[in-house]
């Protein structure tokens, strides 16, 4: 119980501080404050699909799912779109995080909330591993980042980056 109670802490006085310095780059107007709920949603997925090194690894995985909330080809909240079946690596919402890497995932996580996206991802909605060899011919790339390659699907003839984008870092502070 006291580990859990930590966490919630942990997790408030990020968004508090995220909120009084301004951490985010993209502010969106109106944008209601986000639950612990969501924050703790976000940060699973950037957690276990990110390098957890990789801050803008983690972003860019967050803008993902945000593009997914806004789709109607996906569910509408950030916890449905984390939890969606075979989506997101298995066992995102009940395997533990840890150490420097649910840190950093937590603070990511809310300050993708607080409105700040990867300037690369655009409108992307998915991605894989980096080493992942998808070889479909509707797949448009727009960034790899913390071990992973995203991108748009797009029609076929509309593709101009067929092939995962070298690995970037250090974009996002």
């Amino acid at each position: 119980m006291q580990r859990f109670v930590s966490q919630k802490s942990l997790i408030l006085l990020l968004v508090v501080v995220c909120g009084l310095t301004g951490c985010t780059r993209q502010p969106q107007a109106g944008r209601a404050s986000a639950s612990a709920s969501d924050i703790d949603c976000m940060a699973r997925a950037m957690y276990f699909e990110s390098n957890r090194s990789s801050r803008d690894g983690m972003i860019a995985v967050g803008s993902v799912v945000m593009n997914r909330m806004q789709s109607d080809d996906f569910p509408n909240t950030v916890c449905k779109v984390v939890s969606q079946k075979n989506q997101f690596a298995p066992g995102v919402m009940t395997k533990a995080m840890g150490g420097q890497g649910q840190t950093l995932a937590t603070a990511s996580a809310a300050a993708v909330l607080a409105g700040e996206r990867h300037p690369n991802i655009a409108e992307a909605r998915f991605f894989h591993a980096a080493w992942y060899d998808a070889n479909f011919n509707n797949i448009h790339y727009v960034l790899t980042a913390g071990g992973n390659a995203f991108y748009e699907k797009r029609r076929p003839e509309n593709v101009t980056s067929p092939n995962p984008l070298p690995q970037v870092e250090g974009i996002t502070g």
